[in-house]
């Protein structure tokens, strides 16, 4: 977090969410900004959340921060003869399944927990939206659409 004076509303959510997603037994790395600026070949980072902000609705006492928070990993593939259609020869499903818990618990901190009670609030549906093989690796997961309201900590005199 940065040393400098003034509103800190952003360090602040950016921080809130880290330590939220890093509290996940299937989160080993998060992070943000340009998701083409993230090593996706190292496969050292992964489980990974990602950031994204999409934009700040300032409504007067609060700020509504919008963002997108990519949930992945790297699917395995096993080389032997598929016996179950249903489940293929990967670990999809499992990656759909632990990365869309990671999500649904960030949105329920928020929504009724501990994230709630410091006033990093959802107020409206978050949505999930799955992917498979979207980047350099081939990587399943979770694109999570979410606002959060903060308060503004800009007061005018």
């Amino acid at each position: 977090m940065s040393n400098k004076r003034g509103p800190r509303s952003y360090y602040l959510i950016m921080s809130k969410l880290e330590q939220e997603l890093l509290n996940s037994p299937f989160v080993k790395t998060v992070t943000f900004g340009d998701i083409s600026q993230v090593d996706l070949r190292k496969q050292t980072i992964f489980p990974l959340s990602h950031i994204i902000m999409n934009n700040v609705t300032q409504g007067g006492q609060v700020l509504t921060f919008n963002m997108t928070i990519l949930l992945m990993d790297i699917v395995d593939v096993n080389k032997a003869l598929v016996t179950d259609q249903f489940t293929g020869n990967t670990d999809e499903m499992d990656i759909l399944n632990t990365q869309l818990q990671v999500g649904n618990k960030l949105v329920e901190q928020m929504r009724n927990g501990n994230l709630f009670n410091e006033m990093y609030q959802v107020i409206q549906d978050a949505t999930f939206e799955p992917f498979y093989d979207r980047f350099e690796n081939e990587l399943a997961g979770w694109s999570l659409n979410v606002s959060i309201v903060v308060q503004n900590d800009i007061y005018i005199c």
